[in-house]
């Protein structure tokens, strides 16, 4: 089934073919929760809704759901996200399979309707497993992916869209059925869990010994992650004909300069690969769609053969750097040989600003006439 759909409603969508069982909201993403209420009413499906007074409380809401079994969702969005940042550890730390849906915004005083991706990369030490999508059709197959790779692992996961133009723009959807998505998704099991019949607390107070553990086996939790991601999209793929894979290689054979991104600025630098392709130019793109856990054997792979690497962050780390230039960086020098490519790292459209083909058309000029970069941070659009 096609249908035109904003992005918000593809997450309603997502979240409604997931078969969620408890929903807990606040008002910031109201569209999203009234579609799917309306969807989840309209088949008497029985899932519960849970109205709070604030953005803690939902994520609250959502821990002591998925704590009894029950498949959850909720929604934030920047500053409805910080006040989860405290729960955000609790559902990590309980190993509870919570998904969150953030619509990306920037952080600013007094808030921001544009688009930043601040917000959920603050958060990236939190032991959350995180997505970041490009578009509507995209945001929903990947929601439906998140429930069951985070039921598999037993870690909660963030699913991100960028606010304001693409949250709200209106794109064709294909919605799959609900007898596939079922054979795709099982219903969520989990062994232990709280039960009036069979008493038991879980996650009340750990000494430092225990916690110590925990964090061991959320890492190792989320080092399988990968592999369960990896098979929940070629199996997503196999049965809808759509995947997506982890990190996404685009007209990368032959590239000497690879631009990599993440999220909806990934079609933008798309046509400006296709417009320097045309010219004969070697650039190539690598969009990196999971970011935590990182894929850095992906990203090694994919960047083992370029000359030169432009990373684009919308985001920065005052202090250090683009986050996103961060990790791949990391990635690309913690190998033996080391990888020879000179990186570069470009934050533009910090807080939502607007991106234009010839902005990335700088950053192909900038890269593409230098061997080394002469700024670690290199910033464009800036007015100084």
């Amino acid at each position: 089934m096609k249908k035109m759909l904003t992005e918000k409603e593809a997450v309603s969508w997502g979240a409604y073919r997931s078969r969620v069982q408890v929903i807990a909201a606040s008002t910031p993403e109201d569209l999203i929760v009234e579609e799917l209420a309306t969807l989840c009413t309209e088949d008497k499906r029985g899932a519960k809704f849970v109205m709070v007074r604030s953005e803690q409380a939902a994520l609250a809401v959502g821990v002591g759901a998925s704590a009894t079994g029950s498949r959850v969702f909720t929604v934030a969005s920047a500053h409805s996200l910080v006040p989860m940042h405290e729960l955000l550890y609790k559902a990590s730390l309980s190993r509870l399979p919570v998904v969150v849906v953030d619509i990306n915004r920037a952080m600013v005083p007094g808030g921001l309707t544009w688009t930043g991706q601040i917000d959920s990369l603050a958060h990236r030490d939190t032991g959350w497993f995180q997505f970041h999508c490009e578009s509507s059709q995209e945001v929903m197959d990947t929601i439906i992916q998140a429930y069951r790779i985070s039921e598999q692992v037993l870690l909660p996961g963030i699913v991100v869209l960028a606010a304001s133009a693409a949250s709200h723009a209106v794109k064709p959807v294909d919605i799959p059925n609900q007898k596939s998505v079922d054979r795709y998704l099982k219903p969520c099991r989990l062994i232990n869990k709280l039960d009036v019949n069979d008493p038991h607390s879980f996650a009340v107070l750990d000494t430092p010994e225990n916690c110590y553990e925990s964090y061991y086996k959320m890492q190792k939790a989320m080092g399988k992650a990968l592999q369960v991601a990896e098979k929940a999209d070629d199996d997503y793929g196999k049965l809808f004909g759509r995947g997506y894979g982890l990190v996404e290689k685009y007209r990368c054979q032959g590239a000497e300069t690879i631009l990599v991104t993440y999220g909806t600025i990934t079609g933008t630098v798309r046509e400006v690969v296709d417009q320097q392709r045309a010219r004969g130019k070697k650039v190539g793109l690598l969009k990196v769609r999971l970011f935590r856990p990182f894929p850095a054997r992906l990203i090694r792979s994919a960047l083992s053969k370029a000359r030169k690497v432009a990373v684009i962050d919308g985001e920065v780390s005052p202090g250090s750097g683009g986050i996103l230039h961060q990790e791949v960086t990391s990635s690309l020098f913690k190998v033996k040989p080391r990888l020879k490519a000179a990186v570069f790292g470009f934050v533009v459209g910090l807080s939502g600003d607007d991106i234009a083909p010839d902005i990335i058309q700088k950053v192909v000029d900038y890269t593409t006439k230098r061997q080394e970069p002469e700024e670690k941070v290199i910033w464009l659009g800036v007015k100084r």
